[in-house]
């Protein structure tokens, strides 16, 4: 919600040719290997960390410590997914590990790109579609692979036999109706209980969740609220809802204990006394589950605008609870890019002449925006929600109040972006999709320049901006707030690309720039990003809803004035863009009726909206651009494997050094990663 965007790039950036099947890659000599893995509709890269051979020994040691904390709770995000995420990728990896026939037959291969898309997207179900995924082996072939393997290594309930382990997973494996959607967001059913994730008990339904939360809620603080539910499942004891804390000594302490000893470990190297006290408010929220503890936490984070490490840990993101209150666990580690953060840095020190001229009505409007931080970040570590699927840019924290009273802080990250410009450069995408040389031109001449730039306002400026009525409940927009918040970034961020202001403040290089990303993103929104849709299905997605709506409204208020059309050349359909003076007024309105509706709570018009143009897809187009995208052997997902970062040890056992090696394959990773950091039960009820 107001924090981890997906990339806004189009799938001409973020597409690459199809690689070999699986490079362990060189170290980064000469010539970066971007390109690690391809299969099914995934493309694996890696990414650098320019400038950490530069830091000091104690900065590593803390970059190294935080990055151990951000691999430790990778099962905690597996089993919210699904309750069966982690029995069934055990047993996938013990079979692939222990396998005695013949490797290269059809069915072996089909389980080796199965359990490559479990690790993939953590979990049985498309990290962005939500759609569990159609194993391409048989029932009965799963069934032998099993009768070969040593039962004891297999993840049995105590006192399970195998056959009754086969009886209860297959039907999650191999039944397209059991477990369909890890989330549903929307439509005229029990949210709940049609969701697959593991946020809620079995039987827990939505009107019990919402009747536990409001109870909860009731006569508390409305001014400083804490996160309701944000670090619990809620379950059903004895025919009573209860909450199952994620703490030390509550539900996922075996990883979370594992958390907090990394984090322990990191407040010696610190690099100041603020860092350190926020490091250990985050070991005692994560030692008490108290969420005013990690209101304070939050606080510290925000405020601390000096350190040049930084990190993200912890139960962030609600994105995948349909009721956007659950977080899923994520982190990042990073280090500041102190060049490119210039950029941001105008941006944060105009925050105010931004919000002032915003187009939004001025009773929603900040009268004074505070704490505004932003910079630009280097990725050293990635885990959880942010691996391998990882955002471009992030903004935090998510609580209403805390950015209300002590603002926020944002990054862009610009080593990650760079990975996706460098694999996609030639892979014929543009030349399939861009309607002329005159946007390919412009697209090669701005387009990385202003997709940063786009993400910096997204997130630096669009997620900050505007305010709540001071009787407006945060979260009452429920399943659609997030597709909602992120259209109002968004929709921040292309309104202001298009102003003079970015020209005269040095962020563009000229008054034509913007076009670039304009089209782009129309391109995006009302075509391309549809080939991350399987053929039939409608658009699930936040992001990609946010993406569409502001598209597909585009297109439809500006027909009188013919603003943006399709056009058919040769059979194929493009979008062209005729006015982007006109298309920047369409932001401008979209932006101030999406505000409205999140500062005065409309539900019913943030659903309308939604609904009648983010989620409906046209069949016909649909099936043309996945027919067109296949033709170039792209995938349209992409993920990075981790550097693997070493203590260098000298004959005392003293560190004297951390160094990242490259050259680690997506399999040997996602099996050392599973052997060194699994530390939960196979089954958490």
């Amino acid at each position: 919600m107001r924090n981890t965007i997906v990339s806004l790039m189009t799938a001409m950036a973020l597409t690459a040719c199809a690689g070999p099947k699986e490079n362990k890659g060189q170290a980064p000599q000469g010539d970066f290997n971007y390109v690690v893995d391809q299969f099914a509709d995934l493309q694996i890269l890696r990414y650098q960390v320019p400038g950490f051979e530069s830091l000091s020994l104690k900065q590593k040691q803390l970059l190294y410590h935080l990055s151990q904390a951000a691999l430790m709770g990778r099962d905690i995000f597996f089993d919210q997914n699904c309750r069966y995420n982690l029995p069934i990728r055990r047993t996938l990896e013990t079979i692939y590990t222990t396998y005695k026939g013949n490797r290269e037959d059809a069915q072996f291969k089909a389980l080796e790109t199965y359990l490559k898309r479990v690790w993939f997207s953590s979990g049985i179900h498309h990290h962005y579609a939500e759609d569990k995924f159609v194993p391409g082996f048989t029932p009965e072939f799963f069934k032998s692979c099993l009768e070969q393997v040593d039962v004891t290594n297999l993840p049995l309930r105590e006192g399970q036999t195998l056959e009754q382990f086969v009886a209860e997973i297959f039907p999650v494996i191999f039944d397209p109706s059991v477990l369909a959607k890890r989330t549903v967001q929307s439509g005229d059913q029990d949210l709940i209980l049609a969701s697959a994730n593991n946020y809620y008990g079995g039987g827990v339904t939505e009107k019990e969740v919402e009747g536990f939360y409001t109870a909860m809620k009731a006569g508390k603080d409305t001014i400083t609220p804490i996160s309701y539910g944000l670090n619990s499942r809620l379950v059903k004891e004895n025919g009573k809802i209860v909450e199952k804390v994620w703490k030390v000594g509550g539900l996922y302490s075996a990883a979370i204990e594992q958390i907090v000893g990394e984090l322990q470990k990191a407040v010696v190297f610190a690099e100041n006394d603020t860092q350190k006290a926020i490091i250990e408010k985050l070991i005692e929220y994560y030692q008490t589950g108290d969420l005013k503890t990690f209101d304070a936490y939050s606080i510290l984070w925000v405020e601390d605008t000096t350190s040049d490490v930084d990190f993200v840990n912890g139960f962030i993101e609600t994105y995948g609870d349909p009721l956007g209150m659950k977080a899923s666990w994520e982190s990042t580690v990073n280090f500041i890019n102190k060049e490119a953060t210039k950029r941001t840095k105008i941006i944060s020190d105009n925050a105010q002449w931004f919000e002032d001229h915003s187009p939004v009505d001025k009773r929603f409007k900040k009268e004074k925006v505070k704490g505004v931080s932003a910079k630009v970040i280097t990725i050293a570590m990635l885990g959880g929600d942010c691996y391998p699927a990882t955002p471009i840019g992030i903004n935090l924290p998510n609580a209403d109040w805390i950015r209300r009273d002590h603002g926020s802080k944002s990054v862009t990250i610009e080593n990650i972006t760079e990975a996706y410009d460098k694999a996609s450069q030639g892979n014929g995408f543009s030349e399939e999709f861009v309607w002329s040389d005159v946007e390919r031109e412009a697209l090669k001449k701005y387009g990385f320049i202003t997709d940063n730039l786009h993400t910096d306002l997204h997130e630096c400026l669009g997620h900050g901006s505007g305010k709540l009525l001071p009787d407006t409940e945060s979260g009452a927009l429920k399943a659609y707030d997030s597709t909602l918040e992120e259209a109002r970034a968004d929709l921040f961020g292309l309104y202001y690309l298009g102003d003079p202001k970015l020209v005269e403040l040095g962020l563009v290089p000229d008054a034509e720039a913007y076009k670039a990303e304009y089209y782009k993103y129309i391109m995006n929104g009302l075509m391309t990003q549809l080939v991350r849709i399987e053929a039939g299905k409608n658009v699930e997605e936040a992001h990609m809803r946010n993406r569409q709506l502001i598209a597909q409204w585009a297109y439809e208020n500006g027909k009188a004035d013919n603003v943006i059309e399709y056009k058919k050349r040769d059979g194929k359909t493009y979008v062209v863009v005729n006015d982007y003076e006109k298309l920047r007024n369409l932001f401008g309105t979209l932006l101030a009726e999406v505000q409205r509706i999140k500062s005065e709570g409309d539900f019913a018009a943030g659903k309308k909206l939604v609904e009648d143009y983010g989620v409906k897809v046209d069949q016909i187009l649909h099936d043309e651009v996945l027919a067109r995208y296949a033709k170039l052997n792209l995938a349209p997902y992409k993920g990075f494997v981790n550097p693997v970062m070493k203590e260098v040890k000298n004959d005392n056992g003293e560190v004297t050094d951390i160094v990242l090696d490259y050259t680690e394959g997506y399999t040997d990773q996602m099996l050392r990663y599973s052997n060194d950091y699994s530390f939960l039960p196979s089954y958490n009820d």
